[in-house]
């Protein structure tokens, strides 16, 4: 089992810039089913990826890759044409937030906004536009969501990930690599990695993704990665003192981080005395999670906290 994405998620990608370009490629050779663009300006064309797979030698998978992908001009349009279930955002901020609800509106059941830098007014308007329908939303400013050998929606380096018991939350795109790697090299392995993003205003929280990994049979721990800034981690503990069986290991970002200043993005901040680095590893060491002193622990604070 997995959460969110696996070998039956058909995916869209919107905007099909150089960077959408990029990422739409390495997911196709990863052996994801990206199955359609949506692209106003370049609709009715067809964009042709070929290379390497990822997966080279692995039986059932062909070593090379050959994709026309259809562009549409609208996401219900390459819905009803593809039957896609998920897209991946790459438009640009000023738009970003009107691509998620078109998506929405669209009915996809997962949309992942990789976008960095959309306004925080856009989002208020795009979270509230969500409210009620069946979409999730992953990001903004994440790196996306990946289950190992089957899906990969964002820019994670595909090679680093391994199928194994451990499931990844992070609110930083870099350490979530970081982690993923560690569990790789300790033969522990990921169910589903997912990058939540950093933004003040995001669609899917720590607790909503250790509700998913608490009912995931294949999950037997969990990683998660959170910063300074907001009260997303200490939300989290209570939720693991109240509702989780399985065990927790965590990180936090921005020890050495002063009062009062931005730290690599928009909710990566210190103010009015909430935030702190110290107030939320303290509230997660006493939910029972098992903290990191430093990013290169946390794969021993997960076998930790495993026991």
């Amino acid at each position: 089992m997995s959460v969110l994405v696996d070998k039956s998620t058909r995916v869209l990608v919107q905007g099909l810039g150089k960077t959408g370009q990029f990422h739409t490629d390495k997911a196709i050779a990863y052996g994801t089913q990206m199955v359609g663009a949506v692209h106003p300006s370049r609709a009715g064309i067809e964009f042709h990826f070929e290379g390497d797979t990822d997966h080279s030698g692995v039986p059932g998978r062909d070593d090379t890759y050959s994709v026309d992908l259809p562009v549409y001009a609208t996401v219900v349009e390459a819905v009803a044409e593809t039957g896609a279930n998920a897209s991946v955002v790459y438009v640009p901020p000023p738009f970003a937030a009107d691509a998620i609800m078109e998506a929405a509106a669209a009915g996809l059941d997962l949309v992942v906004a990789i976008t960095e830098g959309i306004p925080v007014a856009d989002m208020i308007k795009a979270k509230r536009y969500l409210e009620g329908k069946t979409t999730r939303l992953i990001g903004p400013n994440c790196p996306g969501v990946i289950t190992p050998g089957e899906c990969k929606i964002g820019i994670m380096p595909g090679y680093i990930h391994a199928r194994g018991k451990v499931g990844v939350v992070s609110r930083s795109g870099t350490l979530t690599y970081e982690a993923v790697h560690q569990l790789t090299l300790l033969d522990l392995g990921q169910t589903t990695a997912i990058g939540i993003g950093g933004d003040p205003v995001n669609g899917t929280n720590f607790v909503e993704c250790l509700e998913m990994f608490e009912d995931d049979d294949e999950t037997e721990g969990v990683i998660m990665i959170g910063e300074i800034g907001g009260t997303a981690e200490e939300d989290a503990a209570e939720f693991v003192v109240a509702e989780m069986s399985k065990p927790v290991a965590g990180f936090i970002a921005g020890t050495t981080a002063p009062p009062g200043k931005r730290m690599g993005h928009a909710g990566a901040i210190v103010s009015g005395g909430k935030g702190t680095a110290e107030a939320k590893i303290e509230a997660m060491t006493s939910a029972g999670i098992v903290v990191a002193d430093t990013p290169s622990g946390m794969g021993e604070a997960m076998l930790r906290a495993f026991g």
